[in-house]
């Protein structure tokens, strides 16, 4: 039953997201609260794997849920999942698609899917940040009584900066942003 909640969810976050992994972050995380798979701080750590991982965001997010939830055949069946509705829908539209790509309506279509696509992400911001810059967990956005990590915020200030002033390598920022935070959590202040 596991693998079947696995594909069907992660099927339902392939045929319903658009926008790349990013935008999928809320529906997964959407999924997982529903059916209590993970919880909140294990999901930031599956996006931050994800991220570092190659390939796509979405699927190694499907994968590494799939897997902490079932196993290797967990993995594999939520990777399916989250996969093959683009793999139907590529095979099912990319010829009208193609023939169709400058008509007003399927650009008016498109250019209204950007606003959502860009909400999406924004809400995948705001769920990492919840759960990576202040100390505990917060369970509602109204709650603002949780206290900030200086040094979770202070490695990111320093990460955007260094990122968007002084043009550093986002390889380099990950690897010593990961140094920091090892550092900082052997030092006992993390």
């Amino acid at each position: 039953m596991i693998y079947l909640n696995l594909f069907a969810a992660f099927f339902k976050i392939g045929l319903f997201s658009f926008g790349g992994g990013y935008g999928m972050i809320p529906l997964i995380e959407r999924e997982l609260a529903a059916y209590n798979w993970l919880t909140a701080e294990q999901f930031v750590q599956v996006i931050s794997v994800s991220e570092m991982t190659p390939g796509p965001i979405a699927v190694n997010s499907a994968t590494l849920v799939g897997y902490r939830t079932a196993g290797i055949f967990g993995g594999a069946v939520a990777t399916l999942g989250v996969t093959l509705p683009s793999l139907i829908l590529v095979l099912a539209t990319s010829h009208f698609l193609y023939r169709f790509k400058r008509h007003p309506l399927v650009q008016n279509i498109l250019m209204g899917i950007k606003p959502v696509v860009l909400a999406l992400i924004f809400a995948a911001v705001l769920f990492v940040a919840q759960n990576t810059l202040f100390l505990g967990s917060m369970n509602s956005i109204s709650a603002l009584v949780y206290q900030l990590d200086p040094f979770a915020a202070a490695i990111m200030l320093v990460s955007a900066l260094c990122l968007f002033v002084f043009k550093v390598n986002p390889i380099i920022m990950i690897l010593a942003s990961g140094a920091a935070g090892v550092a900082l959590y052997y030092m006992g202040y993390m």
